[in-house]
């Protein structure tokens, strides 16, 4: 008995190594197939790694490509913001010029209009003042009214006025004194050549008027011109052309 109970223990204990030894095989498989596992693990991970920083890179990449889109947008905007606002303000200057220049073009023309309305005013009054037979008219803004060498001296040379010749100057002058403003042109057509003749004539007429108080000789002036078919003594009631180029040289500075 004393000979079999070693055997027993020996046998007992070959047993249990042998159980250990399995069960300790089956963890080696066991732990062997979770550290594949983890390794699995471990490699898609570190692909995930490896894709995840060549996005990110991918990422910076086109983050520094849009920063700088960006910054050149921005300065290209800057820029035409600038000229923006230079082309702003030359279109502004230009419209305060063309402004400008418009006003002075209205004072110009309102001018005009209004020499206009004045000769036909002026036009008026002689109709008025010297019948409806009265030998008139309206051209550039000047007032015409005109006579015949005969009726004016009775003949195509006299030099002195007749009756009929100083009543027409008296009512010329009395239109002249009524327009303070404008300026008088006595001016004698000729159709023989004989201008110092016909400059006599005109002489005469502006003579005549100022005899009316109020009419000033600095204000007539005499012309003499070789009138082709026509002859005659006409009187220009005019604008004051003097005044009115000192006033456009004003207006233009």
């Amino acid at each position: 008995m004393k000979r079999l109970l070693p055997l027993v223990i020996l046998l007992v204990f070959t047993s249990i190594s042998a159980q250990k030894k399995s069960e300790l095989i089956a963890e080696i498989g066991e732990l062997e197939k979770t550290i594949m596992s983890l390794n699995d693990s471990v490699s898609l991970a570190q692909r995930q790694i490896n894709k995840s920083n060549s996005k990110a890179e991918l990422f910076e990449k086109e983050n520094e490509d849009l920063r700088a889109a960006n910054a050149t947008l921005l300065q290209n905007l800057t820029n035409f913001s600038k000229i923006s606002k230079q082309n702003t303000e030359s279109v502004g200057n230009a419209l305060n010029s063309l402004k400008k220049k418009e006003e002075q073009l209205r004072v110009i023309t309102d001018t005009f209009s209004q020499n206009d309305s004045i000769a036909i005013a002026i036009f008026t009054q002689v109709k008025q003042t010297m019948g409806p037979d009265a030998k008139a008219g309206v051209s550039n803004g000047s007032a015409l009214i005109s006579n015949s060498l005969d009726n004016l001296f009775g003949s195509d040379s006299g030099a002195t006025l007749t009756e009929i010749g100083l009543t027409w100057a008296s009512k010329i002058s009395e239109i002249i004194k009524a327009n303070p403003d404008r300026s008088i042109i006595v001016e004698g057509l000729n159709i023989t050549g004989e201008l110092d003749v016909t400059y006599a004539q005109a002489s005469a007429v502006a003579n005549a008027l100022t005899k009316t108080d109020g009419v000033g000789s600095e204000r007539i002036q005499v012309l003499v011109k070789d009138g082709n078919f026509k002859e005659g003594i006409s009187i220009r009631i005019a604008p004051n052309h003097a005044a009115f180029y000192e006033m456009v040289k004003k207006e233009f500075q």
